[in-house]
């Protein structure tokens, strides 16, 4: 592989990980409520989800995808299903108040950010067909198992570094004060773009 391929390469990861998406979402969301720490083991559980995706395009399961299309519409269905759900939970639960200790977050356990930014991530079964695009792209028949796993760990990197950066942002104390006091309208906003997003996968 090439420098310039793989500079390629991960010009398009990182492209791909800033997209606004239910992970950039569930990012901004955990910064809020539960802070930087907790945002980073959520980005990491999100990059574990991207690399899952990026597997299955080196095996291509894009290819599956096309000879049994109603595998894709079950894994669709399946992914629309979850960020639904987790949306009617943000959008119910808004009104209640944000009352925690020194008006500070009350952040899950690592385990369990980490597995929220799993799932958050392979809820999008779509990110796969992107993954096939980028490693047709960029990588040439017979490429070394090495280069693969370097590969993989440039998304891993930019998946993390991004969702951390956004959690980062969105926890600083002004953001979130502002949340706070606004707390009914922004848990809605999530929860309804989060239910576009799911059903935009199922649509598209």
């Amino acid at each position: 592989m090439t420098l310039a391929a793989f500079l390629t390469f991960a010009g398009l990861v990182t492209f791909a990980a800033i997209s606004p998406g239910p992970a950039v979402l569930m990012a901004a969301r955990t910064g809020l409520t539960e802070g930087a720490r907790t945002g980073v083991m959520l980005a990491m559980g999100i990059a574990t989800g991207a690399m899952f995706w990026a597997l299955a395009a080196m095996f291509g399961l894009n290819l599956v995808f096309a000879a049994a299309p109603k595998l894709l519409w079950a894994l669709k269905i399946g992914g629309a299903g979850y960020l639904l759900w987790m949306a009617w939970h943000l959008w119910r639960d808004a009104p209640k108040p944000f009352l925690t200790e020194d008006a500070r977050p009350v952040p899950r356990s690592a385990l369990g950010a980490y597995r929220l930014g799993l799932w958050t991530n392979l809820a999008n079964p779509k990110a796969v067909v992107v993954m096939s695009s980028i490693f047709l792209g960029t990588l040439q028949e017979g490429t070394p198992l090495w280069v693969l796993g370097l590969l993989l760990a440039v998304i891993f990197t930019a998946e993390t570094l991004w969702n951390s950066l956004v959690a980062r942002i969105f926890a600083a104390d002004r953001t979130r004060a502002r949340y706070i006091s606004l707390k009914t309208v922004i848990d809605r906003s999530f929860g309804g773009a989060l239910a576009l997003l799911g059903v935009k996968i199922v649509a598209t």
